[in-house]
């Protein structure tokens, strides 16, 4: 087999991995309700994976500097979500997310510039954050209707995330570590959330898993950043386990918090 069947069957193969990853949390979120939904939306399933694959191709100090401008992206996807939360709450699908993907792409070049060094990035998310939380917070707490799922519900959630991937492994060998993060930091599960469940159960009640995310978006901040500190000194792929078990500790502690009544 000549090196390029082989480039694309491997790429063809982190697609679908990647892709049947993230529908199968997705459908997980929308049974349990907004706030169990939105923590397990808040893991890093599709920009895991992504990181997975791109740290097959390349080496530590790559995985680092991507890692980096993801975590100063994590604050536009806060944005992101935020804008989305009050939009949604009188217009529908075609006002709402649109203005909010506008919203984010309109951060993405603020946010890479104020962000280049760990502790800019670092000031950007606890400046963002906060107010995010704050935006949102009256909004968390709506019932999920129950609605029997489609096969197409699988079909686009499977495409976006399969197109990310294919975006992010394909153009990481043209665009650099910088723009590989920006890439892997998109919020392609809030996407397919707002894709799927605004048409189903309607914006209030799509927007309350967002809301609730936010807490949960700050967590997977954290991930990135611990994958930037520990991919030189430790290789790939002790940072990515490292990253991983900081997303899910940091969730399982909202959730206990949450349960116990503690959280806000």
């Amino acid at each position: 087999m000549s090196p390029d069947m082989l480039f694309w069957l491997a790429l063809f193969i982190k697609m679908v991995v990647a892709a049947c990853f993230v529908v199968g949390a997705t459908v997980t979120a929308e049974r349990v309700g907004p706030v169990i939904g939105a923590l397990i939306a808040t893991l890093p399933v599709s920009a895991g994976p992504a990181y997975v694959f791109l740290a097959l191709d390349h080496d530590p100090a790559f995985i680092a500097r991507s890692a980096l401008s993801s975590l100063a992206l994590n604050g536009a996807t806060a944005i992101y979500a935020a804008t989305y939360v009050l939009l949604a709450q009188r217009h529908g699908f075609a006002v709402s997310v649109p203005l909010a993907f506008l919203a984010w792409l309109a951060s993405v070049p603020v946010f890479v510039w104020l962000g280049p060094t760990t502790a800019s990035a670092i000031l950007l998310n606890l400046a963002v954050f906060p107010i995010a939380y704050l935006v949102v917070r009256r909004f968390r707490n709506v019932p999920m209707p129950s609605n029997p799922l489609r096969w197409y519900d699988f079909a686009v959630r499977a495409a976006l995330v399969a197109a990310l991937v294919g975006a992010v492994v394909g153009l990481s060998f043209r665009i650099g570590p910088a723009a590989t993060g920006v890439l892997a930091a998109f919020p392609v599960v809030f996407t397919s959330i707002m894709f799927i469940l605004h048409f189903r159960v309607g914006g209030p009640a799509a927007a309350a898993v967002l809301a609730n995310a936010i807490l949960g978006l700050a967590g997977f901040g954290m991930a990135v950043l611990t994958l930037h500190l520990l991919a030189e000194p430790l290789g790939s792929a002790l940072a990515l386990i490292s990253a991983l078990a900081v997303a899910v500790a940091w969730n399982l502690g909202l959730f206990t918090l949450r349960r116990a009544g503690i959280a806000a």
